[in-house]
């Protein structure tokens, strides 16, 4: 099996730590530690715990090299109800079991575990998926990264790029919803990682869409009419353009640097103040993208 999307993610975060000094190493552990909860879970934008930020705070801690309960971790994972999961959050629950193990076992170990692949619900099975169309991009890509995760591949390539064609725009790019006109950054970063890992990262014709859409200021916007570019957005076309080998239209660090907030954590845009374990994350992958 080729690389997966969350290989693809640890190696470009790796890339954005080596970038830092140990003080900003240190502002970004105690950031991260200050988003964790007693049981060891990580909490959203409310002070609540929630497995969606969770996965994000156990990624940032194994990097980080923040010391987490192990025996808390399992019996967090014991009392979840992946049942009951939709599709978002069922891929944050494997990507915590995942890392769970990682910390458990070593790398070694669970890559040799990873061998023996695991068996997803079915599709029809979630509570819901993004946008209610389980064919967007966004959606395949979290069905691929999840069935990557679980060991497993898409059953028809020719299928998905077949459906996928549905969400490209005229202008090259795609939507999260077919038929639209106008493209988004999140749908077409989407697209073509499921592309990428289904026949190779070769050149496409939303690479042009995509690197045109940067702005001066090195940032990307989540879509044309947004205003402000944000750093999810240019995260995820930082991150896709690398996995294609091709360079920005212009320099970015000096936009990833002026999210970082003074407390170690990102802002999602230069309009806003506050910081979560997710857009640390971002922050990280962008820098670990450019």
């Amino acid at each position: 099996m080729s690389q997966t999307i969350s290989l693809r993610l640890m190696r470009r975060l790796v890339a954005g730590k080596k970038r830092l000094t140990p003080e900003a190493l240190r502002l970004m552990r105690d950031f991260t530690a200050s988003q964790c909860l007693a049981d060891s879970s990580f909490m959203n934008r409310r002070g609540e715990s929630d497995l969606y930020y969770t996965a994000f705070g156990w990624l940032l801690a194994y990097l980080l090299e923040l010391p987490l309960n192990a025996e808390q971790q399992a019996t967090y994972l014991t009392q979840q109800q992946p049942n009951s999961f939709d599709l978002v959050h069922y891929a944050a629950y494997r990507r915590c079991q995942l890392l769970h193990r990682l910390c458990t076992v070593g790398a070694l170990r669970l890559a040799w575990e990873q061998r023996k692949a695991q068996t997803p619900p079915a599709f029809e099975q979630f509570a819901a998926v993004p946008l209610d169309d389980p064919w967007s991009p966004y959606a395949r890509f979290l069905w691929l990264s999840l069935q990557e995760d679980c060991g497993q591949r898409l059953s028809s390539a020719q299928l998905e790029l077949a459906q996928l064609a549905h969400y490209q725009t005229p202008e090259g790019g795609y939507a999260n919803v077919a038929g639209w006109p106008t493209a988004s950054t999140n749908a077409t970063t989407a697209a073509l990682s499921v592309i990428g890992q289904l026949i190779g990262y070769h050149p496409h014709t939303a690479l042009t869409y995509l690197r045109d859409s940067q702005q001066r200021t090195g940032g990307f916007s989540a879509t044309a009419v947004s205003p402000v570019p944000d750093l999810l957005s240019t995260a995820t076309a930082l991150f896709t353009l690398k996995n294609y080998a091709v360079t920005p239209r212009y320099p970015a660090a000096d936009f990833v640097e002026a999210h970082w907030l003074a407390n170690g954590g990102f802002a999602p845009t230069l309009l806003e103040e506050e910081s979560d374990v997710e857009y640390l994350f971002y922050g990280l992958l962008a820098l670990g993208s450019l």
